[in-house]
């Protein structure tokens, strides 16, 4: 059974909008992507996109804010973060002719600027909201650290880099001296 995505903005092929499209996640939303990536709150949420038509493909190329609630990976205490990240996504209808393939079969890929993420699509319309918020759970860093995390180290007895305290260092200490 294939769920329906938390965010899920399907945005029609044909007559795309002349403006920038805003996709905004409401509270249900957020609650939802909270749970998905494992936050304790998706606090907003809210991209600007610019769709444009290129050739069988369309390119969406905007900005993506939101503020979440992340635990840290040290003292286990929730802090805010906030996040902005650029999107630069081509979608691409399934099965279409893809231009990286050669004639042969074989893959050829060259980088320029004009690269960007590959989603594929099936029918008459593409989920912008599903790609914004796989861009979420991308640009979360799951080895975040929060404002309390040194003082969590240092009440376990972790040495940092640099540190000159706790026990192994006090262990250490004692193998120089003389």
């Amino acid at each position: 059974m294939v769920s329906e995505p938390e965010l899920s903005r399907r945005i029609k092929v044909k007559g795309l909008p002349g403006e920038n499209v805003i996709i905004e996640a409401d509270a249900g939303e957020r609650a939802a992507l909270a749970a998905r990536f494992a936050l304790p709150s998706v606090d907003s949420l809210r991209a600007e996109v610019a769709l444009e038509q290129r050739g069988s493909a369309i390119r969406a190329k905007g900005t993506m804010r939101a503020a979440i609630q992340q635990t840290c990976a040290i003292s286990g205490e929730d802090f805010p973060v906030t996040i902005k990240e650029a999107l630069d996504l081509r979608f691409v209808e399934e099965g279409a002719v893809n231009p990286s393939h050669s004639d042969d079969g074989e893959i050829e890929i060259e980088l320029d600027a004009e690269d960007c993420d590959d989603i594929d699509y099936r029918g008459d319309a593409f989920d912008l909201g599903e790609a914004i918020a796989q861009t979420l759970g991308l640009a979360i860093d799951p080895f975040a650290e929060g404002p309390e995390a040194d003082a969590a180290r240092k009440k376990a007895g972790i040495v940092g880099e640099g540190e000159q305290d706790g026990p192994l260092a006090e262990m250490l200490k004692g193998l120089t001296k003389g």
